[in-house]
């Protein structure tokens, strides 16, 4: 998947949320996942893809992860909750 894309990866269920933005996500997951760089998704063990919102332009994904960023942490959680109810690693559904 190689687009625009604003995502959020969590801990676990209810966990630790980083919100991030890519062009692509896949490799951007992955290197949560395997811990690949050091920052805070690294530290807060951020590996699990509970979201993501693909967009056409990246301005408009920039603009968007702003807006969640400075958002509360119970915006997040709704958005999270109603594409992704069960908290299921969406990384293996990416192709």
């Amino acid at each position: 998947m190689r687009e625009p894309v604003v995502y959020i990866m969590a801990s676990g269920r209810n966990g630790t949320l980083y919100t991030g933005v890519t062009s692509n996500l896949s490799r951007r997951a992955f290197e949560h996942r395997t811990r690949a760089k050091p920052g805070f998704a690294s530290r807060h063990k951020c590996i699990l893809l509970v979201w993501y919102e693909p967009y056409e332009r990246m301005y408009d994904a920039i603009a968007r992860e702003k807006q969640l960023k400075a958002g509360s942490r119970k915006d997040k959680l709704k958005l999270i909750e109603e594409m992704n109810p069960h908290w299921k690693d969406l990384y293996e559904t990416l192709a």
